[in-house]
């Protein structure tokens, strides 16, 4: 998977999910919004990612491990109320996060390899 493909996909359901899990309790936080926040930075990296601009991309993988560390806290809390739905949306949010980090991983490895093999045909 493309890492701009996997960080709009991400983006959308940090932001869809987190929104939800707001907006559906009887106790909102505005924490839980966090996951909102980061989204719409990762949505508006998704072009800067896609064009390949390595800081975009880097502050994009920077907030990806980020909120996937930022996410194990209420993984837990989840876990301890014994909420299902809570749970599902964290988890959702969890893969889509860790997806989009092995794509990113893959892209700058591919391009070490690139940019390796170019220096030997060069020399």
């Amino acid at each position: 998977m493309k890492p701009y493909v996997a960080n709009f996909m991400n983006a959308l359901v940090l932001i869809l999910l987190s929104s939800w899990g707001y907006f559906s309790s009887d106790t909102p936080s505005v924490t839980a919004l966090i996951p909102t926040f980061i989204g719409i930075i990762l949505l508006l990296c998704t072009s800067g990612v896609k064009k390949e601009n390595k800081i975009i991309a880097h502050i994009a993988v920077l907030l990806t491990l980020v909120i996937f560390i930022g996410l194990i806290k209420p993984l837990m809390g989840a876990l301890a109320r014994e909420n299902f739905l809570a749970l599902a949306r964290v988890c959702v949010m969890m893969l889509t996060t860790l997806i989009a980090l092995v794509a990113f991983i893959r892209s700058f490895i591919d391009v070490r390899k690139n940019r390796k093999l170019e220096e030997n045909s060069n020399s």
